[in-house]
């Protein structure tokens, strides 16, 4: 967990670290793969299979229903549509209901935790959670990081999570503070 105060540098690392911002010097390796020396597409495609992220704001194609913007993570990152792992992962969040919804109909809680389900949908080797908690009350900040750990837990991922949220400091036992 990297802990800083807003404008401290956490979301620009996070963008770093996920290929979405060119770094002006060194490098960023992933699975032995240095990131600057890959395309756009093959970065896409390593980013889909391997990077799951939760941005500070959801970014969902408002015309599709929850279920098919998570099928579309699924897609892009060049996998099946998995049905049933999407139904599971909205059923941890308490989102099983909103399955046919559109995003603007959930609620700005729905809609982080539903970026949650999108970023841990495809068991990648690395979760990026920029604020993931923000916007949730401290029951659903408690079932977030849960899910998020147990996540990463299963499929033996890194899990960096940026926040300036200090409910969060007993949960996680390596920290850094900006």
């Amino acid at each position: 967990m990297i802990l800083g105060q807003s404008g401290s540098g956490k979301t620009t690392l996070l963008h770093l670290i996920a290929g979405l911002r060119t770094v002006q010097s060194g490098s960023i390796v992933l699975n032995d793969t240095k990131m600057s020396e890959l395309s756009a597409g093959q970065l896409d495609r390593l980013r889909g299979r391997n990077i799951g992220i939760v941005f500070q704001h959801s970014h969902f194609v408002r015309s599709f229903t929850l279920e098919e913007n998570l099928g579309l993570a699924q897609r892009l990152a060049g996998l099946p549509v998995n049905h049933s792992r999407i139904s599971s992962i909205l059923a941890q969040l308490n989102l099983a209901h909103k399955l046919r919804a559109k995003p603007d109909a959930l609620s700005i809680g729905e809609q982080q935790r539903a970026a949650i389900a999108r970023a841990v949908l495809n068991q990648p080797a690395l979760i990026l959670a920029d604020e993931p908690t923000s916007a949730l009350d401290d029951v659903n900040t408690e079932q977030v990081i849960q899910l998020l750990q147990e996540q990463a837990a299963s499929v033996n991922a890194t899990l960096l999570i940026v926040t300036h949220d200090n409910r969060l400091k007993t949960r996680f036992e390596q920290q850094i503070q900006l």
